[in-house]
């Protein structure tokens, strides 16, 4: 089966395990997705059957955007609800202040991620060394924040939604809010993935490939029996001829290519999308 669509992972599970949940429901043994959520997440995820797994990389995914609802004053070493270890009463804020620190996201951020993450020191993800209780240090990333903004307050819970770039971490953005409040610990009590870029929810409905790319198309100019049995392609058969990644509508399947130097190579031979 080649088949290409957004489920929906539920809270408490691994995308690994919901995976393996989906291969059962549907009999297909070959399966992968596409931007892992951590077991506390939940939401939108990206997942490929058959062949159309190669297409992960090719997806228009970003910008991605999450709802999520920060504890003011719970200090978590896995900046969730999972492992908070105490509390700090705060006065309330006024609704101002608090839209105020949500909005100020907004930007290029330079932050520290997670230590409970999947980020890899020397070989070894984060997590397992954080669990291990080894020290460590990691390097701060950036990450852009297009949309910022206030869902609802009702002391000490935040809810916020915010549009990002690839590899953000909305943990850290909590840790954040509540430090412009002058609050030493802010935890996650919820995370929602609602889409990645164009892509939502829509109970499992198979996605469209040829609407779903972020590449441009092309066109071969020359035999199609060309593409038909994936033979070299030259540079003066095909419309667009500046050096990037492109597809080619081959009907019921579709063909991408890269030029690169003055040579035309296949990323990916014949896909079929029916």
């Amino acid at each position: 089966m080649n088949r290409l669509f957004v489920a929906y992972k539920p809270t408490g599970i691994s995308s690994n395990f919901f995976l393996s949940k989906l291969k059962r429901k549907y009999k297909e043994k070959k399966a992968g997705f596409s931007g892992t959520l951590d077991p506390f997440a939940k939401g939108a995820l990206i997942v490929g059957f058959g062949s159309h797994t190669k297409l992960f990389r090719f997806l228009n995914k970003t910008p991605k955007k999450y709802r999520a609802t920060l504890w003011l004053g719970a200090n978590s070493d896995s900046l969730d609800s999972e492992m908070i270890e105490t509390v700090e009463v705060l006065k309330e804020f006024s609704h101002t202040v608090i839209e105020e620190a949500v909005e100020s996201l907004e930007g290029n951020l330079e932050y520290e991620p997670p230590i409970f993450s999947a980020k890899r020191i020397n070989g070894q993800r984060a997590y397992d060394l954080a669990r291990a209780g080894k020290e460590f240090t990691l390097n701060k990333i950036n990450s852009t924040i297009y949309e910022s903004k206030l869902i609802h307050y009702t002391h000490p819970f935040v809810t916020f939604e915010v549009s990002v770039s690839e590899g953000t971490y909305v943990r850290s953005l909590g840790r954040i809010i509540a430090h412009k409040l002058g609050v030493s610990h802010g935890s996650l009590t919820a995370l929602e993935r609602l889409n990645e870029g164009q892509f939502h929810y829509k109970k499992e409905e198979a996605l469209d490939i040829k609407k779903s790319l972020n590449i441009k198309q092309n066109n071969y100019l020359g035999s199609s029996d060309n593409l038909k049995y994936g033979r070299v392609l030259a540079l003066e058969d095909l419309e667009i001829k500046e050096e990037g990644c492109y597809w080619f509508d081959n009907g019921d399947n579709i063909s991408v290519i890269k030029i690169e130097k003055e040579e035309v190579k296949y990323e990916l031979g014949r896909i079929f999308i029916c």
